[in-house]
């Protein structure tokens, strides 16, 4: 049974580069938390089917060589993390709401952009973009090719004042990693849409307003003393922005909208955007969390 004072960081695990990457981003995170890490692997509702067309040989077979899988990861991590708990999960579900399932008591989720077996799939509707798009805590999609965590700056981007929720997860983030944080918005003045010059007075108008939006959502700020923030306003789109600040930057923290209407995107186009890409990893932060557990401090 999981210590539930000590926090769970959950990473979705194939035999692919891509998900080992996410695992060992994934140690890193419980670590620094001193969180428990969960690994998570999804044989998919086949292997129960497959029981009543093929019996229960091969069935067994292939859970057999899911949970040889989760036992040598973590023997893997383990022996480079002698203190970190780890524990398993197979699950029979689709890959997804496997995840999804075993987060339910978790802090983070950590899964990797591509992979084979239980988690394949280019990122565009794949895995890990569902488990984004659905998960109702943060979710760690790791992107390029780093092998560890570097503690360089997180940047945060910033949409609207329902924003403050990503913003205080980037705070605690960094305030982990010894690193700073960058809180971008970028704008675009409103007489550019049109065919006339707009005019100075008006631009300046929308500048000031934009910067107290900015200001606004930074009142997290003045509970991490400890780390250093710049806010940046910028004029650029808000993917190009992110996108841009990712190649200086460890982590890039996007918040999640709620969709709009009833057939609206769990994920806006800002998010799939940095998503697709963004050098470094992603995290996506729902905004509409009935309750937020920042990450746990070291004692």
């Amino acid at each position: 049974m999981t210590d539930a004072r000590r926090g769970t960081v959950v990473v979705g695990v194939d035999d692919s580069a891509h998900t080992w990457l996410a695992a060992e981003w994934a140690a890193h995170e419980a670590e620094l938390r001193r969180s428990v890490l969960r690994l998570v692997h999804a044989a998919g509702p086949g292997t129960e089917l497959g029981r009543a067309r093929t019996g229960a040989g091969l069935t067994e077979q292939v859970l057999e060589g899911a949970t040889g899988l989760l036992d040598a990861t973590r023997e893997r991590l383990a022996s480079s993390r002698p203190g970190l708990q780890i524990d398993t999960f197979l699950s029979q579900d689709a890959p997804a709401e496997g995840v999804l399932a075993a987060a339910e008591d978790a802090d983070l989720i950590v899964v990797g952009s591509r992979g084979r077996g239980g988690f394949a799939g280019l990122l565009l509707g794949s895995v890990s973009l569902k488990v984004a798009a659905h998960a109702d805590r943060p979710v760690i999609v790791v992107r390029g090719g780093r092998q560890q965590p570097r503690h360089e700056g997180i940047v945060v981007g910033v949409r609207d004042d329902r924003d403050e929720e990503a913003v205080r997860f980037a705070l605690a983030e960094a305030e982990l990693r010894r690193a700073g944080v960058r809180l971008v918005h970028a704008w675009t003045p409103l007489g550019q849409a049109g065919l006339m010059v707009p005019q100075v007075d008006r631009i300046d108008e929308e500048r000031q307003a934009h910067a107290q939006l900015l200001n606004h959502v930074a009142r997290p700020v003045a509970d991490h003393p400890k780390v250093h923030v710049d806010t940046e306003l910028t004029v650029d789109t808000p993917a190009g922005a992110l996108v841009d600040a990712s190649r200086q930057s460890g982590l890039v923290v996007v918040p999640r909208h709620p969709a709009e209407g009833r057939l609206g995107l769990h994920l806006g186009s800002v998010v799939h955007a940095v998503l697709h890409h963004a050098v470094c990893p992603v995290a996506v932060v729902p905004t509409n969390r009935s309750r937020t557990q920042p990450p746990a401090r070291p004692a």
